[in-house]
Formats: structure tokens, sequence, C-alpha cells
């Protein structure tokens, strides 16, 4: 399955979810931050939750460091004073930590569907599915069809040609335009 439907309970805000605690090293102090009581318990029962629903909904994840994640988010707050934008660091850690979806929430590209409010039930309900971008380029076929072209290249040396790394890894750079390498020579 390509996709994974989540639904979560409204996480502690990032306000909640570290504090600082000065100790002191050597005789000097020092801040710390510290994941509050509130922010482990929530993480803990999310985790279990997200790894019962990757099995249940037969999720597989590729676990490619380099995949990029699309995270669609429909909030139901409890109030209209809540602001979205406080709650998605809890939610993509303990997400991450299940080590069952992405390997780093550094590769999550997240949105707001939308936001409505629901006394009742408050809720956050996710949608998880892979980019289908590679890099700079628009599909899986498109970066194949660029690096084939680069196999006959000069410059191409066993896939460790620069310009087709740094694509690959999302990078933008002047010698590639338009998706063409203009350091291109043919062998």
């Amino acid at each position: 399955m390509e996709e994974l439907k989540l639904v979560s309970p409204i996480p502690p805000s990032v306000n909640h979810y570290l504090c600082p605690r000065i100790i002191y090293n050597h005789g000097k102090p020092m801040v710390i931050m510290y994941e509050t009581p509130e922010a482990k318990k929530f993480k803990k029962s999310f985790k279990s939750y997200v790894v019962e629903e990757v099995s249940k909904q037969g999720f597989e994840s590729n676990r490619d460091k380099k995949q990029h994640w699309r995270l669609k988010a429909q909030f139901y707050f409890d109030r209209i004073d809540r602001d979205c934008n406080n709650y998605w660091k809890l939610l993509l850690d303990a997400i991450t930590e299940t080590e069952k979806v992405w390997v780093d929430d550094n590769t999550v590209c997240e949105s707001v569907a939308g936001i409505w409010y629901d006394k009742r039930n408050p809720r956050i309900e996710l949608l998880i599915s892979p980019v289908q971008y590679v890099g700079i380029f628009d599909s899986k076929e498109e970066k194949e069809s660029f690096e084939d072209k680069c196999k006959s290249c000069k410059k191409y040396c066993n896939g460790k040609c620069r310009l087709l790394k740094e694509s690959v890894e999302g990078r933008i750079n002047p010698e590639i335009v338009n998706k063409d390498c203009t350091k291109f020579i043919e062998r």
C-alpha cells in the first residue's frame, strides 16, 4: 500500500513539547532541553498506534533516506484559537521514531488540507504517501532518462558524477538547465 491513513488526537503543542532545564557542567550552568511528561505520554501512545496501523494497512516504506514524503493533514480543533503550526513537531518526531514510515522527518512535505472545529472529537487526520519526484526530476522515469544520457558522458565515472549526484539529491545547479546537463561531453 502506498498511502497510510492515521488519526491522531491533538498532541501537546510545540510550546509543551520541550522545556529548558539548567544543569551544571564542571561548575558552569548550561541549559538543556527535556521532553515534558505530557509529550512523552502522547509520543508513546501515538507510536504504538502508528506501528499497529502500518501493519493493519499493509503500508510498506522503502526506507530510502532520499525518498521525500507528502503529509496532508486535516485539523479538527476543539477551539478556534488553535494554531495548526504548533502541532507538527511532536507528530513528525513520533512517526520518525517508529522507523516504519520515513527515515528522517527532514524529507516530509507537510500541508494543511483544512481546519475545522469539532468540540466533541478533536483530532488530526493524516494521509501519508511518497512523492513522485526524485531530486530535481518530476518522476523516477525522468531521473532514469537523465542518468541514461549521463552514462554516455566522459564525466560519468560509474555514477560518481557530481552533477548527477547533486541532481538526485535535489540540489539546484546552474550547470543543469531545463534538466539538461551543459557539461555533457560525449565519450
